[in-house]
């Protein structure tokens, strides 16, 4: 966690991006009885029971200090789909001498995936384009690309959508306006917040970490 919450505090460098990713399953549900027309002055209504379409992923990435984000939709999650997403972050960060990557211990998260699905030596080059920094377990809330599924959630994912077409469409539009407006991350939590407010598990560590203070 700590030696998150410090890259997280580092200055801008744009041969180093930290790059926050993740994947999101997503339902696609229909409806099994057509929703009331939409009356004036009244809330939009729909009948209790939908109708299930199976599932997709949406995979996402963000780099908070400049808002610059990628997005896409598959229909899984596999080791094939996380391998095509590398290599459109590759093509997002031209410049970038390595990409500093945030994501979870999900067994699909790692640099082999790259050798399930390419040649030995394509693999072997866009694995050296990143390095990969792992959040804790149980603790997704570190990683700041839960911010954004939080905000593409409640614009469009809140709702009933039948088809993964319909999903990707909307879904992706909403991430490139907010691209389009580099809207940023502003990350608060830092080392010392987490020494302050989290000092119990320290003093479980060490009894001296009773000591440490917020500043």
């Amino acid at each position: 966690m700590e030696r998150l919450l410090w890259l997280y505090a580092q200055p801008y460098d744009p041969l180093f991006p930290v790059v926050c990713f993740d994947e999101r399953p997503c339902f696609l549900i229909g409806e099994a009885l057509a929703p009331l027309p939409l009356q004036a002055g009244q809330v939009s209504k729909e009948h209790y029971a939908y109708t299930k379409h199976g599932s997709c992923a949406l995979l996402a990435a963000i780099e908070p200090l400049t808002g610059n984000r990628l997005a896409e939709v598959y229909p899984t999650r596999t080791m094939k789909e996380y391998t095509l997403f590398c290599q459109e972050l590759v093509k997002r960060w031209p410049d970038a001498e390595k990409i500093r990557l945030v994501q979870d211990n999900l067994n699909t998260h790692t640099s082999a995936a790259f050798y399930h699905h390419l040649p030995a030596d394509e693999a072997f080059a866009l694995a050296q384009k990143f390095e990969f920094i792992y959040t804790p377990k149980s603790a997704s809330w570190l990683n700041m690309i839960e911010i954004e599924f939080s905000a593409i959630a409640r614009q469009c994912l809140h709702r009933r959508i039948p088809t993964i077409e319909q999903l990707a469409t909307e879904v992706l539009a909403i991430v490139q306006e907010r691209d389009a407006k580099r809207i940023k991350i502003t990350w608060q939590f830092s080392i010392s917040s987490a020494r302050h407010k989290m000092n119990s598990h320290y003093q479980r560590v060490h009894p001296d970490n009773s000591k440490l203070k917020k500043t």
